[in-house]
């Protein structure tokens, strides 16, 4: 059937690439010159007129070009000999690389993260768009060779990638325009196990499993998923990967409040990875005052700060998908715990008082995200989403920036004696918050005491 895809100019490359993974490599498209959104109609209008139209009709009356054939090397083949540098060159001449030295993948090395998992090498995970490759335990040991992890790591990095995998999170729009990038929170006795930092600088590179684990990331989404630069990442601006953070589960147990993974559906105590993708972030420097009561302002204010076009993730694009998350230090949420707060007191707090005017939450859905959706009034009484919305038709009414309290994520990390948190802009439904466990070998045990014996501690 002929076919015609209207793309703009700046999508062309990212076009040919997803065409590829879509198994449509030939597809016919159209050029739009420029972006549609910084365009008078009528300089669209001549747009199309002068330059679409005519390759709508030649793809519509033309026989598509025959697509070149596309092969890759098999997952077992020797793709590369040379030494350090000649396979490094090699692999970043290829797209294979962040940039950075890599490990070079050898099958020895990737045999000894295969004995870190009781999963076969040829399991496949998913199929993992946009090329549409198989996420394979293959592949996961290939990877972090490459990313400088240790072996004893694998049971991260299958879990992350069984993540990836789910359709909840979406990684389909891992490239997207805002270049969201995706934040990795590790729950559970593994953290000590394997060495995380989970104190001062958590969020800072420099220890060995959070640094080489994030990397990992990235590189799983370029060279399986195909996220490259150019092609299918199509980030306006970009963000590198985030290391892992881990909570602070001494401190959780001591104040009584859950840990993450239990808003994931998990017990606490549980191994368990969280991926959920951050257009970005804001430090709240000191979160002053002695009561749950005087720190909420810090909190709430740097909250409604972070937002406005996500709110399309609230009622419009996403429709209840926004999930906020909050990173406390210890010393705060020892300090709300004395106070007599939990962790869903706070969430309940955030949802009462970090609030906007409805003029204002309907200004940014009408005229920052180019979305349908601005009436709340309307929206509430055609029953799309909740009252709490509508409540009058006062403008200056505040109305909250997600459902319900339960969707803020609170995580307990950082230096223990600072008093600061740490608030991400959640990119909604592009990149949905996925929790899964982390299943360890039935000889872990044993695996993980030959490790400490040979390193002295595991970091």
């Amino acid at each position: 059937m002929a076919s015609s895809t209207l793309v703009c100019e700046g999508f062309l490359g990212l076009a040919a690439a997803s065409s590829v993974g879509l198994g449509m490599p030939n597809l016919p498209v159209a050029l739009v010159p420029g972006h549609t959104g910084v365009q008078s109609k009528e300089v669209l209008r001549r747009n199309i007129l002068e330059v679409t139209l005519d390759r709508v009709v030649d793809n519509l009356l033309a026989a598509p070009q025959a697509a070149a054939a596309d092969t890759e090397p098999g997952a077992r083949d020797v793709v590369f000999r040379g030494g350090f540098e000649e396979v490094n060159e090699f692999f970043y001449d290829n797209e294979l690389s962040d940039g950075l030295p890599i490990v070079p993948p050898t099958r020895e090395k990737v045999e000894e993260f295969l004995r870190f998992t009781d999963r076969g090498a040829d399991e496949v995970l998913g199929i993992l768009l946009p090329d549409s490759r198989a996420a394979t335990i293959w592949s996961i040991a290939v990877n972090g060779v490459m990313a400088g992890c240790r072996p004893e790591y694998m049971p991260v990095l299958v879990a992350l990638i069984e993540a990836m995998a789910d359709p909840y999170y979406g990684v389909e729009h891992s490239g997207n325009t805002p270049g969201g990038e995706t934040l990795i929170l590790l729950n559970g006795p593994v953290i000590k196990e394997l060495g995380f930092n989970y104190t001062q600088g958590v969020m800072r590179d420099g220890f060995r499993p959070n640094t080489s684990i994030g990397r990992f990331w990235r590189l799983y989404l370029r060279n399986v998923a195909g996220f490259l630069p150019h092609k299918n990442d199509k980030a306006t601006f970009g963000n590198t990967w985030r290391v892992v953070v881990a909570e602070n589960e001494d401190v959780l147990k001591k104040i009584g409040w859950e840990p993450n993974c239990v808003d994931m559906g998990y017990p606490a105590g549980a191994n368990t990875v969280t991926i959920a993708r951050y257009t970005g972030g804001n430090h709240i420097s000191s979160v002053s005052g002695s009561t749950p009561e005087q720190m909420l302002p810090y909190l709430a204010d740097g909250m409604v700060k972070q937002y406005s076009w996500q709110i399309m993730f609230t009622v419009g694009q996403g429709m209840g998908t926004l999930r906020p998350l909050v990173l406390l230090s210890p010393i705060l949420a020892e300090t709300m715990a004395a106070g007599g707060w939990s962790r869903n007191e706070l969430k309940r707090q955030l949802f009462e008082h970090a609030r906007m005017p409805a003029w204002q939450f309907e200004r940014y859905l009408r005229d920052w995200t180019m979305k349908p959706t601005w009436d709340l009034g309307q929206e509430v009484k055609l029953g799309r989403i909740p009252k709490v919305f509508h409540e009058s038709d006062d403008p200056d009414r505040m109305v909250p920036l997600v459902w319900e309290p339960d969707d803020y994520m609170i995580a307990v990390t950082g230096d223990l004696m600072r008093n600061s948190a740490y608030i991400f802009a959640h990119n909604g439904v592009l990149g949905y918050p996925v929790g899964r466990e982390i299943r360890l070998p039935k000889n872990w045990k044993t695996l993980i005491t030959g490790v400490k014996g040979r390193h002295g501690a595991a970091s």
